[in-house]
């Protein structure tokens, strides 16, 4: 088994944002040529069982929220993704001391990105998605290889879940879970365990079996981190939180801000085409409670070569068929084969540049929408913002 060197999740809450959303950025980095996809579901019909990736659940009785999700192609479940419920959701890999039995994570149980797929479709809220996860994991257990060519690659997860209110961290140890609320601030993971002994949700009888597994004495404040943790990137996941407080210093952290994190290369954030473990897609996500969501796919490897595409849900929405793969043996859709030969054969430089211009014009126009603060208003024309940002890229490389 080998450690991914990267992926990495952030969140900034009021009063640290511009006009009181709730900022949500996440870059996903994967086996190199893995192709990510980014998929528009609605009105997805209920069977009476569902097909994850590796097993099969019981469905929900509940309504099944429309979700957008940037995933590896070959699974059911996403890295990243956010519903028509103003809710996001992005995963770590985490690795802990407790890989025997129901911990160990080689057995095809639920993977974690399916477990965020299944948040987003059944949780209306960040406390409800959480609710999902945590419900799922102690009754399914999680594991399976996380790659489709190298069954080596396994591990456990680790959650940030937000919504207009605020977020929260979800870190596991096979069955076992701690959640923290984050109200206010900022946060964000880095594919190893941060819950200390701030625990505001947990496993039932979490410090009992901790203390029956010998990872925890029993006395004084519990430490999930320090009971279930076997190492995690501690230096970049410093990085993160430095990049996010001074980003956030005066108050106006935006989505702007938000690109520029995921964009950081010395910090490793931001991992290039050529990097074993590159950057295979990228979200950032504006959520609000009083105007509108809009959430920021680039469906491209690396956010400093890529840009950021808005999605906004609406009773009409659409995207591209550009960046939905097609079966095996090519999974590569439209969007990401073009970008890659781009990026790959180093082209002309004019068209990153117009992309940049597209990107700043997408922004100006969100940010004149949201001025507006008429939502009814504001969602006319935006059905196929998404699509059409795509389709523009797709000319450009052509």
């Amino acid at each position: 088994m080998y450690f991914p060197r990267s992926c990495d999740t952030f969140v900034v809450l009021p009063p640290f944002t511009k006009n009181n959303t709730v900022i949500f950025g996440k870059n996903s980095d994967r086996p190199q040529n893995e192709v990510q996809e980014v998929i528009f579901v609605k009105d997805r019909i209920r069977e009476s069982t569902l097909r994850c990736t590796y097993i099969t659940i019981s469905e929900s009785s509940e309504p099944i929220n429309d979700v957008i999700l940037s995933k590896p192609a070959w699974m059911w479940g996403a890295e990243m993704g956010a519903n028509s419920k103003s809710v996001a959701i992005g995963n770590e890999a985490v690795w802990t001391n407790n890989n025997e039995g129901e911990g160990d994570a080689r057995q095809k149980r639920l993977l974690g990105m399916d477990l965020v797929r299944l948040g987003l479709e059944r949780g209306n809220t960040a406390e409800e998605a959480l609710d999902v996860i945590t419900s799922l994991l102690e009754k399914y257990g999680q594991g399976g290889p996380c790659s489709e060519f190298d069954d080596s690659h396994f591990y456990h997860n680790s959650y940030l879940i937000a919504d207009p209110k605020e977020a929260w961290v979800l870190e596991t140890s096979g069955k076992l879970w701690a959640a923290e609320r984050i109200e206010t601030g900022y946060r964000n993971i880095s594919n190893g365990l941060t819950i200390k002994s701030k625990i505001d949700k947990h496993s039932e009888n979490l410090f009992e079996i901790a203390e029956k597994m010998g990872v925890w004495d029993g006395k004084g404040k519990f430490d999930f981190t320090s009971a279930f943790s076997s190492g995690g990137d501690e230096k970049r996941q410093a990085e993160g939180e430095r990049l996010l407080s001074e980003l956030s210093a005066n108050k106006t952290f935006d989505v702007r801000d938000m690109f520029k994190v995921l964009r950081h290369k010395d910090s490793c954030i931001c991992r290039s085409v050529d990097d074993t473990f590159p950057t295979q897609g990228s979200q950032v996500s504006s959520i609000s409670s009083e105007g509108m969501s809009v959430h920021w796919f680039t469906a491209t490897p690396d956010p400093s070569v890529s840009y950021f595409k808005p999605f906004v849900f609406t009773p009409n929405a659409v995207i591209s068929p550009h960046t939905v793969s097609p079966k095996k043996p090519n999974r590569e859709h439209q969007l990401y084969a073009l970008h890659m030969k781009h990026v790959l054969a180093a082209k002309d430089e004019k068209i990153t540049k117009v992309l940049q211009e597209i990107e700043q014009g997408c922004l100006n126009e969100i940010e004149e929408l949201i001025h507006h603060n008429d939502k009814d208003k504001s969602l006319k024309g935006v059905d196929d913002l998404f699509k059409n940002c795509v389709e523009t890229e797709v000319k450009l490389y052509g």
